[in-house]
């Protein structure tokens, strides 16, 4: 399968969101393991840290929604 990556910097925010969304569902269905790289890793723990200390940062699909189709 090839993908242009040209089409789809084309697309509107909202679909590439739509499209993320898809991919990140897939990703979390999936049995593969994910391997992060040490940086990513870290990331991840600084991301998870900054929601447990204030967790009214957080925000839900539907509001995810809310702000991209403004």
């Amino acid at each position: 399968m090839s993908i242009d990556l040209a089409d789809l910097r084309k697309l509107p925010v909202s679909e590439k969101l739509r499209i993320v969304e898809a991919l990140w569902d897939d990703i979390g269905a999936s049995d593969e393991p994910i391997v992060l790289e040490p940086w990513q890793r870290d990331e991840a723990k600084r991301r998870s840290a900054e929601l447990k200390a204030d967790p009214s940062i957080a925000i839900d699909r539907a509001e995810l929604w809310r702000r991209v189709n403004g």
